[in-house]
């Protein structure tokens, strides 16, 4: 299956879409004891969220944004450890569990946004891509696994020592690539055609900086994909 792909947009953003609403906010206020959050208007509510925030310690206030994103994901002494870890690392990009990296980039985004700097700024990417397919039959696959065919593509363009290639190679060759849902954090399909569309994909500046340099390219999916 032959397609041909070429990047439209890339830029760097600091916030995700949609990562944080009021009812988020309130929550978070009524978890710090702020008190009457019925009385806030909607577009104060994230300024006093993050003004509350900094009543605490950085450490402190890491602890209380993480046991609100992760408490069914991860342990109290779990928090407790990547509260202090968050202040020098980024967590989006180094824990081990790819799953809970955009919840990371969330949490460190709030926390950067709140202390000013004091943790690590969280950047991620928005890119828009451009495929056209060789046949309409070579679109079906994007149907049932199309985080693990984008990357597969994707990965074709980029240079053979990038970081994708590196550590996901097992997967990029096989059939079953479980990582990929957790590599790409979102995505939107803007146009589709019999034989083409246009997407933008969300994700982490750690997978996918190589892209910024490609050229449009040809790639090629097979069965065992």
């Amino acid at each position: 299956m032959k397609y041909r792909i070429e990047l439209k947009k890339f830029e760097t953003i600091r916030e995700l879409p949609n990562s944080w609403d009021n009812d988020n906010y309130v929550e978070l206020l009524e978890i710090m004891e702020f008190g009457d959050t019925a009385t806030i208007p909607s577009s104060e509510l994230k300024e006093m969220c993050m003004l509350s925030l900094t009543d605490f310690e950085p450490t402190e206030a890491a602890e209380i944004v993480l046991k609100y994103l992760f408490k069914d994901n991860l342990s109290s002494s779990q928090i407790a450890n990547l509260s202090h870890e968050m202040l020098h690392e980024k967590m989006w990009e180094e824990y081990a569990d790819l799953s809970l990296h955009e919840q990371f980039f969330n949490a460190g985004q709030l926390l950067f946004q709140a202390f000013n700097g004091k943790f690590p700024q969280p950047e991620a990417l928005r890119f828009k891509l451009e495929l056209e397919a060789a046949k309409k039959e070579d679109m079906s696959v994007f149907k049932s696994d199309f985080e693990a065919s984008i990357i597969r593509l994707l990965v074709a363009g980029m240079p053979n020592n990038t970081l994708l290639n590196r550590l996901f190679s097992e997967q990029l060759e096989g059939q079953a690539f479980p990582d990929a849902k957790d590599i790409i954090w979102q995505y939107n399909s803007e146009s589709l055609g019999d034989k083409s569309m246009v997407i933008e994909v969300i994700s982490s500046v750690y997978w996918f900086h190589d892209l910024k340099f490609t050229v449009p390219f040809e790639a090629e999916l097979t069965a065992a994909n």
